[in-house]
């Protein structure tokens, strides 16, 4: 790793990984790319800068480094954000609905993608980016996955992660427009409103760009709702890992079949979560944290950003994003029927 980190292509490409993290942070506080979010504009952007130039040159060791250990560093420093009081204060009913959106919705999302001809790598992935949190669920649940016995494999699990963070984006963004634009319409209060878009929508940036049509009340509810989604990140990054290692752990599955793979990092999510919480940090330090995360997550997205291959984008990512607009419209209308029974 040493001579990873020292070399030239590395420092190239944390250069210019940084510089589309902050250009991303900095283009999503415009008023219509907010609903796109700062980590898919950050991946946008290093998909420019692959098409401009060869993966290769930014030293591609470097860039693997980068979209790896960031990410991991990025959702640990998440987890400040998460405070399990005010989630706790929610009650019972946003827990217990968050734990069936993020079970339904992966679960229906990924028979529909395997019916529609998906493999089942791209399939976990943009299950989980639908039903738990976006492009940060891809990425967190994609290190849970076994990793390819063939350089082939490598590259088409990487591929992969492109193709369903690209799914989760478009879907999300499609849909916070149709919240919107239906908000009025729906005869939901601004609470109903803010479950329904923290309940459906993928990114945090989607459930607040959503949320924030229908004034502050709602945006607190969407935001509360989101965030129960968000923590179940790493228990079902647990579950995830040891049922597709069991199914599809490859040279390795006789030995991962007996044994629960720890995501070690989503257990530092949840320590950061509990400092979070009891530990007096301040605004202005847990604001730092927070923007540390979100500054190292578009780091890792530009990474791979820069090495997607705009062909298999296109043509793999077809079945992908048909399954889970299906299943984002049951999540809707799911969403929908539960805020008006039970909020």
């Amino acid at each position: 790793m040493k001579e990873v980190v020292f070399s030239k292509g590395f420092l190239v490409a944390l250069a210019l990984t940084f510089a589309c993290s902050l250009a991303g942070s900095l283009l999503a506080k415009l008023p219509y790319l907010q609903v796109v979010g700062a980590m898919v504009i950050s991946l946008l952007l290093g998909m420019l800068a692959q098409a401009l130039r060869r993966p290769v040159a930014f030293g591609s060791r470097g860039i693997a480094l980068i979209s790896n250990k960031f990410l991991r560093a990025g959702i640990i420093l998440l987890g400040f954000r998460l405070n399990l009081l005010v989630l706790a204060d929610s009650g019972v009913r946003t827990i217990a609905l968050a734990c069936a959106i993020v079970a339904g919705t992966i679960a229906l999302t990924y028979k529909l993608a395997r019916k529609m001809g998906v493999d089942s790598h791209l399939a976990i992935l943009t299950a989980s980016g639908c039903g738990i949190c976006g492009a940060a669920a891809v990425m967190g649940i994609s290190s849970q996955l076994p990793e390819g016995a063939t350089e082939r494999d490598r590259v088409r699990q990487s591929e992969n992660k492109v193709v369903a963070v690209a799914v989760v984006a478009i879907l999300g963004t499609v849909f916070t427009l149709v919240d919107v634009a239906l908000g009025p319409l729906l005869g939901l209060s601004s609470s109903q409103f803010g479950v329904l878009a923290g309940g459906s929508l993928h990114e945090i940036a989607h459930a607040v760009a959503a949320g924030s049509a229908l004034g502050s009340e709602s945006l607190d509810v969407a935001i509360i709702t989101k965030l129960s989604r968000v923590l179940l990140l790493a228990p079902a990054a647990m579950v995830i890992g040891l049922w597709y290692r069991r199914r599809h752990g490859g040279e390795d599955a006789g030995q991962a079949a007996g044994r629960v793979p720890i995501p070690w990092f989503m257990v530092g999510f949840l320590a950061a979560s509990v400092v979070g919480t009891f530990v007096p940090l301040g605004e202005g330090a847990l604001a730092g944290l927070v923007n540390t995360s979100y500054l190292l997550l578009g780091m890792a997205m530009a990474a791979l950003g820069m090495t997607v291959n705009f062909r298999v984008l296109l043509s793999r990512g077809r079945n992908a994003l048909g399954a889970a607009f299906v299943a984002s419209v049951v999540l809707m209308l799911f969403v929908m029927a539960a805020a008006r029974l039970f909020f």
